[in-house]
């Protein structure tokens, strides 16, 4: 139930983010409220994960490098964004820092 949670947070993030792009600064109302309900889904999940007893730098570490990689795939499969072999070593880099961070954590 934790994991799923987690899971919903990182879903409902990407799904902020996205809608943030689609916003276009706030100008566009229904991706607007996408962009706060998202958000706030967010951070009500991510708190519940908290609550629960994960340590809040390893929830932080998978929410965030999860959530970066795939919005960063996302907008280079439908925004047509540019990812460089060095943006790829990072997003790689930072799966492998969480990865540490969770290790560390047993």
């Amino acid at each position: 139930m934790l994991w799923l949670l987690l899971a919903g947070a990182i879903g409902a993030e990407v799904t902020a983010t996205v809608a943030l792009r689609a916003s276009h600064g706030f100008s566009r109302p229904i991706p607007s409220m996408v962009v706060v309900a998202g958000y706030v889904t967010a951070f009500y999940l991510l708190s519940r994960v908290l609550t629960r007893g994960l340590p809040l730098g390893v929830v932080y570490g998978i929410w965030s490098a999860v959530g970066v990689t795939i919005v960063s795939v996302i907008g280079a499969v439908y925004f047509g964004d540019r990812l460089t072999w060095t943006q790829i070593g990072g997003i790689a880099l930072v799966a492998a820092g969480v990865l540490a961070l969770e290790l560390g954590h047993r």
